[in-house]
């Protein structure tokens, strides 16, 4: 159910494309349990330049292949799954070539009254969907 956004800089081969979207849900799905096809992805492609990552004061270098994250998703969830989530998308991103100075995530959290998957319905308040379990 995680609406995930992915931005990037354009130069990338869309195979290199979907093993980075395939690596971020794969993660997603491990430590969150989701089901597979419970996927909802936004990937942005951007010219150079317009993406801009600094090391908020960490001291590191960030390449220009910046993978910015944004996961939208419902709250409850403890700081230790997310900490676990955070480390598999590192993880699984380091397997397709991602630099971890280059992975900036963003999680934002919601309840089931702010999701709609059609018809203009909140299917999580009408039972048309079951909320998911923690």
């Amino acid at each position: 159910m995680p609406l995930v956004k992915i931005d990037l800089t354009t130069g990338r081969d869309a195979a290199n494309v979907r093993e980075i979207s395939n690596a971020i849900h794969e993660a997603i799905v491990s430590v969150y349990r989701i089901p597979p096809r419970d996927r909802f992805q936004i990937v942005t492609e951007h010219p150079a330049g317009q993406i801009i990552a600094e090391d908020a004061g960490l001291g590191f270098e960030r390449s220009g292949g910046v993978v910015m994250i944004q996961i939208f998703t419902q709250r409850g969830r403890s700081d230790e799954a997310k900490q676990a989530l955070y480390a598999a998308v590192a993880d699984r991103l380091a397997e397709v070539g991602v630099d971890g100075a280059d992975i900036f995530i963003g999680y934002v959290e919601n309840g089931p009254q702010d999701w709609s998957f059609g018809f203009g319905r909140a299917q999580y308040l009408t039972g048309e969907l079951a909320v998911p379990a923690r």
